[in-house]
C-alpha cells in the first residue's frame, strides 16, 4: 500500500513548512507511528510520525526543502509498489528556499484531517500531562517497534546528560517517559570521574556558538566598515511580519487600565511557594487563573470575531505570550477555568520551557479564546499589547512595583501592578471591558478566590 507524507498544516496561520531534517533514510523500513522526519513551521519545530508501514521509497522533499502546506514530501511503499504515478511530476523544493506566500489555500486544521486521504503521515499528538501532587506509580515505557517512548523534552534532557532512556521507567501516560523522570535518574547516577587526556599544546579555540534557540534574531559578527548587513527572516519573524498588520491595520482597538492592589496576592505567591508540596506559582498564574475565571462570568469577552457573526467559545483557552530570541510564541493553556491554580503553575511552566527549545505540540500552537502577555519581569511598569485574531482581547501585564499609596487617611508602601485590556471594538464594547477588567482587578485584590 503507498502512504503519502503530506506537509502539514500545525498552525491557522501556517502556509508553509520547512523540512528540518529526515529521521528515515530512503530504502529504510519504516512502521506506523515511528517517527519519520522533523518539519519547521512558523511557531516550533514539531516532528511528524508515519500512518502507514513499508518502506521510505522515495523523499521528494530534501532537508532544508520548503513547500506549500498539503504537498507530497515523500511516499512510503512497499518494495512492489509502483510509485512512478506519485513522485513523478511533483517539484523538489531547493534545499533554502526563502519565505514566499503559498499559492493555495491553506486549509484549517480540523478540515486538513477530515480531507486527507487515510494514507497520510499524521503529526504526533500525544500529551505529557504534568502530575500536580500525585501519587502515580511508575509504569516501564512498553517497546514499541523499538523505539522509547519519551517525550521532547525528555529526550532533549537525556541527550544532553548522556541518560539512556531505554534503562528508564516511565510515569507519564502509558509508560511515557517524561521530564521528571530523566530528573529522578540524573539525581541518583553517581557522578563519573572525567577521563584523563594527554596534554598537548594547542591553538586557542574560538568560543563556542550558542546554541540555535538561544541566538538572538539579529546577532551579526561586528564587521567594520560595513554600512549595513540585511539578515533574512526566520519562519517565526515572517509569521509576525504576516500577522501583526492584519491586526493592528483592520481591527479597530480600544484599550482599558486598571491598578491593582498585588500586596494580598503576593503574600499568598510567598506562602504557596514556601510549600514544598506545591508548584511554584509566578504572577502570571495568578493572572491566568484570574482571567479565567472572569472570562467564565464574562463570556461576551471570551469571543472572536467570524466576519459575519460573533463566535462566543463556552470554554476558556488561553495563550501566554513567551519571549523567545527569535520572535514571539503563544502557547495555549486549555479550560483553565476548571483548572486549580497548581495546575495551572505547572503547566504553563512546562509549555514555557518547552517553547523555549522548540518543541511544542501541536494542539498547543493555536485555539486560543484570550491571551495574556506580561512583560513585568523585564521592569515594565505598562504598555499596551495587539490583539492576536480573531481573539477579541488580549490583557497586557507590568510589573509589580513597589510605590507610595494613600490607605485610611496614612501613607504606606504598597505593591501595585497596571494591567492594559486591549479590545476589538466589533466584539466587545467599552462597558464590557471595563467589567471584565474590573473582576480581574477584584479577583487579584481577593486571592483566596483563586483558590476555589
Amino acid at each position: 500500500m503507498i502512504t503519502r507524507v503530506l506537509m502539514p498544516k500545525l498552525s491557522e496561520a501556517m502556509e508553509q513548512g520547512k523540512v528540518v531534517k529526515w529521521l528515515k533514510r530512503e530504502g529504510e523500513p519504516v512502521k506506523g507511528g515511528d517517527v519519520i522526519a522533523e518539519i519547521e513551521t512558523d511557531k516550533a519545530n514539531v516532528e511528524i510520525e508515519a500512518f502507514g508501514s513499508g518502506l521510505l521509497r522515495k523523499i521528494i522533499v530534501p532537508d532544508g526543502g520548503q513547500v506549500p502546506v498539503g504537498q507530497v514530501i515523500g511516499v512510503i511503499a512497499d518494495p512492489a509498489d509502483d510509485i512512478g504515478g506519485v513522485a513523478a511530476d511533483l517539484p523538489k523544493a531547493p534545499a533554502a528556499a526563502p519565505p514566499a506566500e503559498a499559492p493555495t489555500r491553506a486549509l484549517p486544521v480540523e478540515e486538513a484531517y477530515k480531507s486527507a486521504p487515510e494514507t497520510m503521515a499524521v503529526v504526533s499528538m500525544g500529551a505529557e500531562i504534568s502530575h500536580v501532587g500525585g501519587g502515580g506509580q511508575a509504569v516501564a515505557a512498553p517497546p514499541s517497534g523499538g523505539r522509547v517512548k519519551a517525550s521532547p523534552l525528555a529526550k532533549k534532557i537525556a541527550a544532553q546528560s548522556g541518560v539512556d532512556l531505554r534503562g528508564l521507567q516511565g510515569t507519564g501516560p502509558g509508560g511515557r517517559i517524561v521530564r521528571r523522570d530523566v530528573e529522578t535518574a540524573l539525581a541518583a547516577a553517581p557522578a563519573a570521574p572525567a577521563p584523563v587526556a594527554p596534554v598537548a599544546p594547542v591553538a586557542p579555540a574560538a568560543p563556542a556558538a550558542p546554541p540555535a534557540a538561544a541566538r538572538p534574531a539579529f546577532s551579526v559578527p561586528s564587521r567594520p566598515g560595513v554600512e549595513f548587513e540585511d539578515i533574512p527572516l526566520t519562519s517565526m519573524r515572517a509569521a509576525i511580519a504576516r500577522r501583526m498588520p492584519l491586526s493592528k491595520g483592520p481591527v479597530p482597538h480600544f484599550y482599558v487600565t486598571s491598578e491593582v492592589a498585588m500586596d494580598r496576592a503576593w503574600a499568598l505567591r510567598e506562602e504557596l511557594n514556601a510549600l514544598e508540596s506545591s508548584a511554584r506559582v509566578s504572577v502570571t498564574d495568578l493572572v491566568i487563573r484570574a482571567c479565567a475565571l472572569a472570562l467564565s462570568r464574562h463570556p461576551a469577552v471570551n469571543a472572536s470575531f467570524q466576519g459575519q457573526a460573533v463566535r462566543v467559545h463556552h470554554r476558556v483557552h488561553i495563550g501566554v505570550a513567551v519571549a523567545l530570541e527569535g520572535g514571539l510564541i503563544t502557547p495555549v493553556l486549555r479550560d483553565c477555568d476548571v483548572k486549580p491554580l497548581a495546575q495551572i503553575a505547572a503547566e504553563s511552566r512546562d509549555l514555557a520551557e518547552r517553547a523555549r527549545i522548540g518543541k511544542l505540540r501541536v494542539p498547543e500552537l493555536s485555539g486560543a479564546t484570550f491571551s495574556i502577555s506580561n512583560l513585568g519581569m523585564f521592569d515594565v511598569e505598562e504598555f499596551a499589547a495587539i490583539i492576536n485574531p480573531p481573539e477579541g482581547a488580549i490583557l497586557a501585564v507590568g510589573s509589580v512595583i513597589e510605590k507610595p499609596v494613600a490607605d485610611g487617611g496614612q501613607l504606606r508602601v504598597g505593591k501595585r501592578m497596571r494591567m492594559t485590556l486591549s479590545c476589538d471594538h466589533r466584539v466587545i464594547d467599552g462597558a464590557t471591558g471595563a467589567r471584565f477588567l474590573q473582576d480581574v482587578k477584584r479577583l487579584l485584590e481577593e486571592p483566596l478566590r483563586l483558590l476555589v
